[in-house]
């Protein structure tokens, strides 16, 4: 079965395929391969059964919820949805159930999307890893022994092994990028403000919200369905009146290709994958792509500030220490070295780097470089080993330079898969907007799919649970389905 939502929509249309049906489908492949992979924290299946019945009835009554009718979601483990657990990937949290509902799931929901279940996630989706001292490790399905990629990295992995048509991810440093590229799925950070972010975050400068997809052309249709403002978001934006699964002219754009940025070594793999890429596409598009160096300063020390100072401050005034992981709790304690001059400090400097970003965008339409530079590794481990970070406290962001500069500067970004390396893993080619020019990216983004990598599925989903892949998780956190009431059963 065809798993895009494009396919999907049309199976349910002509009759094809019953929501029923692909809900089985769906709770079916979690069954066999999450106990691998650890995807899922917790699934309803009872609810998304009687949810896929009922879209079944309404279908043959005429009647629509919207363009997601039917189509089951896997949603990130920090998002809000009103009586459902919400851990947050902590211990902290393993009894929280909030009483109102994220914007963008509500959205989903409301355009007839089926909440299957809830995805894992580092814990406050601190790190870039998959690795969680509470759920246990996320796995990536094209090598169950390497990390998924995080924040959202059950999103990732759930989609990448065809468990869910789509899900829900966040990025506050590249959490929806990074999973994409380590397990060959498309996700795009849109603008800062173009899905709504709520709840308030601690890092809402630099935290967004939305959608993963298998591919680009899925992702059109579901960014259609979220983006826009909400009053609970006072930096959303005002929605920019583009259908983004209407094609657009790109013979005339102006792109700018970046092997590195800040000097920094990308494995010779990455390297040649993302190459091959560009050439293919300046090939096959038609598109002027020549190189450029942006001569901007590494902003880790920027992004630190706000990522430390913040979360620290805020996590660490609300719940006991002992509570949290070593990781998250270590993040707590370093926020007790900043104090209301470095973070003002860092806002300005935060200022001064995105005008140096916005200022590239005045000569190219769009940059092109290496989502991630490095291979997925061990799903144990926070960063490759014997890698080293300049960071004292964040050690993903050694091996993550190139995502959580545009957070700071808030340009939509877009990981494209674009090709294997030798080792048969997926390669994300970053696609960096200006500000606001959501619509572009994602038309390029849908254009250049068609000449790369052509969506392929992991080995494991095909051979499934006999595979012999990896080891079951054995996370601390219990997997759990929910009643009708949202307890746990």
């Amino acid at each position: 079965m065809d798993f895009s939502v494009l396919a999907l929509r049309s199976a349910l249309a002509n009759g094809g395929l019953t929501s029923e049906a692909l809900v089985r489908e769906s709770l079916e492949r979690i069954r066999r391969l999450n106990p691998i992979l650890n995807a899922f924290s917790q699934v309803y299946e009872t609810e998304a059964l009687d949810e896929a019945r009922a879209c079944d009835r309404e279908r043959t009554q005429g009647r629509l919820r919207g363009p997601l009718h039917g189509i089951p979601m896997g949603v990130k483990d920090l998002f809000f949805v009103a009586d459902r657990l919400c851990q947050r990937g902590s211990a902290a949290y393993k009894d929280f159930a909030p009483k109102a509902t994220a914007p963008i799931v509500q959205r989903m929901i409301d355009a007839g999307s089926i909440m299957i279940g809830k995805t894992t996630t580092t814990e406050m989706g601190w790190s870039g890893s998959g690795y969680s001292q509470f759920y246990g490790p996320t796995r990536n399905p094209w090598s169950p022994e390497l990390t998924s990629g995080g924040s959202s990295s059950g999103s990732g992995a759930a989609l990448a092994a065809r468990m869910v048509p789509f899900t829900l991810g966040s990025d506050g440093g590249g959490s929806v990028r990074i999973p994409a590229a380590f397990c060959g799925v498309f996700a795009m950070k849109g603008s800062l403000g173009r899905v709504p972010a709520w709840p308030w975050s601690a890092t809402e400068m630099l935290s967004h919200a939305g959608p993963m997809s298998l591919s680009a052309k899925d992702s059109a249709v579901l960014f259609n369905v979220v983006k826009g403002p909400d009053p609970r978001d006072h930096q959303a934006l005002p929605d920019d009146g583009a259908d983004y699964t209407v094609p657009q002219s790109l013979g005339s754009l102006c792109i700018g290709f970046a092997p590195s940025l800040f000097g920094f070594s990308v494995t010779p793999e990455i390297d040649r994958v993302v190459r091959q890429a560009v050439a293919t596409l300046s090939a096959a598009l038609g598109v002027d792509i020549h190189t450029v160096v942006p001569d901007w300063q590494d902003p880790i020390r920027i992004f630190e500030t706000l990522w430390v100072a913040g979360r620290g401050v805020a996590y660490g005034a609300q719940a006991d220490l002992s509570a949290f992981g070593s990781g998250f709790r270590g993040l707590v304690e370093a926020s007790a070295r900043y104090n209301l001059a470095d973070y003002l400090w860092a806002a300005k400097a935060r200022a001064e780097f995105a005008g140096s970003v916005h200022a590239l965008f005045e000569d190219i339409d769009l940059l092109l470089l290496p989502t991630v530079p490095v291979e997925p590794f061990a799903a144990d481990r926070e960063a490759p080993e014997g890698f080293t970070s300049p960071s004292e406290v964040l050690a993903w962001t050694g091996w993550t330079p190139f995502t959580y500069p545009f957070n700071l500067s808030g340009n939509p970004a877009a990981s494209l898969p674009c090709g294997l390396t030798v080792n048969g893993l997926p390669v994300g080619l970053q696609v960096v907007g200006r500000r606001h020019a959501d619509a572009l990216v994602m038309a390029f983004c849908q254009q250049a799919e068609d000449h790369l990598f052509q969506n392929k599925i992991p080995p494991l989903v095909v051979a499934g649970d006999k595979a012999g892949w990896g080891t079951p998780s054995n996370p601390t956190a219990e997997k759990s389905s929910c009643n009708s009431t949202g307890e746990h059963s």
